[in-house]
């Protein structure tokens, strides 16, 4: 029983050491840059700017959990930021019409690698290194190695916008009843969480473990929050960011779909032979990540205002690397969408920090392959030394 409990309570600290970590990189660039990374303009910005690599990571995860990666999705959000911000500027395209258009190009991407990857059994490896090319020299044709803007309000509001607030004492009600609702959640959800582990002969964390860590992720939700409410309120696209995040977290820890995809990550033979179609599950993974590069392509072109060729630079980068950052397995099989998202905003905050301290973008590539390297050398010995 003892030592049941004690492994349980391992686990918890390993699956909750990325929020941890999370925190001290944001502390020690508040340290560095005086307290620049605190203020409400900069934590908006902070989710603003990462936005887009979060609804990367999150479709990222899937395909790193049937342990593979999609090298392509850099190529495939600048295509399909080209096609919103040409069909907008060049034809006069609704807003809708557009965003539709740029969603279908981006579905088009993940079809043709789902294809080649599950019905022809080509490498997803060498698949997405064709879409990256093929992408990019896509994009620069669709607009003839120009810049497509401005766009229009609506079309940006998805990217640069807020949700309407409620100014009470010169704080956004709205953000502060936001954050209230979600600690209640999380304590709600912890005491579900915790009941059936509670009968007898089943491991249970110690109680404090339970209430330090809602304890702080509670305070995290609640300085968000608060920044937010002291700034212009809550942004589109963290409404946008929590909507896809539930719905993949939801996906993945309870339908047939998610536990398909972990099947597959930890023993792909195994899964076939247990009756997995790991053809179709090979082809939704990989439709999917092309859907969610075209909602990124659409963010990231409406945050710019415009449509550029060189957009989405070493974004399957960011995205890996916030998925491994954030405790995912190199193997496959072991990830959490919660866990990709936390590492997309340390990969963020590292970004937004060094720019605040006055780190170039040479230094800044340096540190976060550092991370990375770091990230997957610790997951890779732990494994070693429990085989």
């Amino acid at each position: 029983m003892s030592n049941k409990t004690s492994k349980k309570a391992t686990l918890n600290m390993r699956q909750y050491g990325m929020m941890i970590m999370l925190i001290v990189v944001y502390v020690f660039f508040a340290i560095l840059t005086g307290g620049k990374n605190l203020t409400p303009m900069n934590i908006n910005n902070l989710i603003m700017q990462n936005g887009y690599v979060v609804i990367l990571a999150v479709g990222m995860l899937l395909c790193v959990l049937t342990g593979n990666v999609d090298l392509g999705v850099g190529s495939v959000v600048a295509t399909c930021g080209a096609v919103a911000g040409t069909l907008i500027v060049d034809f006069g395209v609704s807003t809708p019409l557009a965003m539709l258009a740029a969603l279908a190009v981006g579905a088009a991407f993940g079809v043709f690698v789902g294809f080649f990857v599950s019905e022809l059994e080509i490498p997803p490896f060498i698949v997405t290194l064709a879409t990256m090319l093929m992408g990019r020299g896509l994009c620069y044709v669709i607009l003839k190695a120009q810049t497509k803007g401005p766009l229009p309000a609506s079309y940006n509001w998805i990217g640069t916008g807020f949700l309407p607030t409620i100014p009470v004492g010169g704080v956004d009600l709205i953000c502060l009843v936001v954050a209230a609702v979600i600690s209640v959640l999380i304590v709600l959800g912890e005491m579900t969480a915790v009941a059936p582990a509670t009968q007898p002969g089943l491991p249970v964390a110690p109680a404090w473990q339970l209430i330090v860590k809602d304890a702080v992720i509670i305070g995290i939700v609640w300085f968000f929050f608060w920044k937010l409410a002291n700034y212009n309120g809550i942004p589109v696209v963290l409404v946008l960011m929590a909507i896809l995040v539930g719905i993949y977290h939801f996906i993945t820890t309870n339908t047939v779909a998610g536990r398909q995809v972990y099947a597959m990550g930890g023993n792909a033979k195994a899964a076939r032979l247990s009756g997995i179609n790991t053809k179709k599950v090979f082809f939704w993974v990989y439709a999917n990540m092309g859907l969610l590069a075209a909602v990124a392509g659409i963010v990231l072109s409406a945050r710019n205002q415009s449509a550029t060729p060189k957009a989405g630079d070493s974004f399957e980068m960011d995205a890996i690397a916030s998925c491994y950052i954030g405790g995912a397995a190199t193997s496959g099989g072991v990830g959490t969408i919660i866990g990709a998202v936390v590492g997309a905003f340390i990969m963020g905050i590292l970004n937004n920090g060094m720019s605040l301290a006055g780190y170039d973008t040479n230094i800044q590539k340096i540190v976060k392959g550092m991370v990375l390297l770091g990230a997957v050398t610790v997951d890779l010995v732990s494994k070693r030394k429990k085989g």
